[in-house]
């Protein structure tokens, strides 16, 4: 089977793996840190915005079950994609909207999609499109974290929802 990989900044990464943790068709969510200067960061170095990295989910999927279109239409629809470093109350560089690609055959889509997004928002898109760089994978605790910690005061007033939004959008392709 051959599959593909991307990773998504959408604000904290907790929230962006417990909803695509549950996407058909993806086989696999890392949590890490990418697009930053300093090699191999730690959650505490990320957190001061200085690192430059974003928080983000590297996901691999199977392209035969979902495409690289509909993963970016779940993320457009569970992160706010006009909001200038931040989602929510999270603020900083570190949680800015970002699609970091595995290969350029991926950049189409991603700006088609945007593209599209821009049509029919009120506020410009701030999603930023690179290639994945400096990519490094979160420590363990951070790990399926929603999944670990459901009843966790973050996990119940920001991850749930998003979880609870994509199950209600994206029913067709939530997993059984």
């Amino acid at each position: 089977m051959a599959t593909e990989t991307i990773t998504l900044g959408g604000g904290c990464f907790w929230c962006t793996e417990s909803v695509f943790k549950e996407v058909q068709g993806v086989l696999d969510v890392e949590s890490g840190y990418s697009n930053g200067e300093l090699p191999r960061p730690s959650y505490e170095q990320v957190c001061t915005g200085r690192t430059g990295h974003n928080e983000v989910v590297r996901l691999q999927f199977d392209p035969e079950q979902i495409g690289l279109r509909e993963i970016l239409e779940i993320f457009f629809v569970v992160h706010d994609p006009t909001t200038l470093n931040r989602q929510g109350n999270d603020v900083g560089t570190q949680y800015r909207s970002g699609i970091y690609l595995d290969n350029p055959a991926q950049e189409p889509v991603a700006r088609e999609v945007i593209a599209e997004l821009a049509g029919h928002s009120s506020a410009p898109i701030v999603t930023e499109v690179l290639p994945l760089a400096n990519y490094w994978p979160a420590e363990e605790y951070h790990q399926d974290f929603f999944e670990k910690n459901p009843h966790q005061g973050y996990c119940m007033a920001v991850a749930a929802p998003k979880v609870a939004k994509f199950r209600k959008t994206f029913s067709r392709l939530a997993k059984p």
